[in-house]
């Protein structure tokens, strides 16, 4: 069992490949009980068969689409009435390569709904046990798009933004009470994602693409390092640092009575 993670299942959301996958193959060799949720079944089979055997650790899987209100409903009430669960990993999500004026805004309120609205109703599903039992770990799937938003389309690195900002929410409201979190915020992954956005990695120069497996192993190194904030690329973590504490700087001067100076008529 993993010091970092506490005793209890963890649920992994977009487990049947590429992040989700990699995480519930270290998390089982770890010796945790997973609950593996993603839409395909048949790779989640695959992946629960090979896990079962190679670790002997019980294997749950969900097939589920987390677009669909039906199916988010459905494992919102499993995380609400499973008190085994201790850690959630908010990872299902897509993006996009496309810009507003050539991308379908159908498609992107879908990504809306499983980048942003799925791993809202998950998280509010399992705190309230989370904090009953007093430990609990969630783990939120970020991008660098959340702090870089030109690099792919726009409303996929709103998403991430949203996701990072939550996150601080979370640690603010939830960090005396005994839980965890953490935001991962991965360059550029070689799994299917830029299938999905339309950009093949291959296109890519190789030095700013990392395995699935580096990131993963990273992130979990970063979780087990107490960061709230894990970029697996950056080499220098007084970057961001530097980064938090001028925004941190910022916060007593962004609501005051009158407006500034320069907004002043003359």
């Amino acid at each position: 069992m993993s010091e970092f993670i506490p005793e209890g299942k963890v649920v992994i959301t977009g487990a049947s490949s590429g992040i989700g996958a990699v995480y519930a193959d270290r998390l089982a060799a770890l010796g945790h009980d997973l609950i593996l949720v993603a839409r395909n079944t048949e790779r989640l089979e695959a992946l629960a068969e090979k896990l079962r055997g190679r670790t002997q650790r019980n294997i749950e899987i969900i097939s589920a689409d987390l677009t669909s209100k039906v199916d988010l409903r459905r494992v919102e009430d499993i995380l609400k009435n499973d008190d085994q669960i201790s850690t959630l990993i908010n990872n299902a999500g897509f993006g996009g390569a496309s810009s507003l004026l050539t991308s379908d805004v159908d498609r992107m309120e879908h990504m809306i709904d499983l980048n942003v609205t799925a791993p809202t109703r998950l998280t509010y599903a399992l705190v309230p046990r989370l904090v009953e039992r007093k430990n609990g770990v969630i783990i939120n799937i970020a991008s660098i798009a959340a702090v870089a938003p030109e690099t792919l389309n726009g409303v996929y690195g709103g998403t991430k933004a949203f996701v990072l900002t939550f996150t601080r929410s979370l640690h603010h409201e939830l960090s005396d009470k005994g839980i965890r979190v953490q935001a991962v915020l991965p360059g550029a992954t070689r799994t299917d994602f830029w299938d999905i956005a339309g950009q093949p990695v291959e296109n890519l120069p190789a030095s700013m693409v990392m395995s699935a497996e580096d990131m993963v192993d990273a992130a979990l190194t970063g979780l087990g390092m107490n960061e709230l904030i894990t970029i697996p690329s950056l080499p220098d973590v007084q970057d961001w640092q530097a980064v938090d504490n001028s925004l941190k700087a910022l916060r007593g001067k962004l609501s005051l009575s009158k407006p500034a100076n320069r907004y002043l008529k003359i």
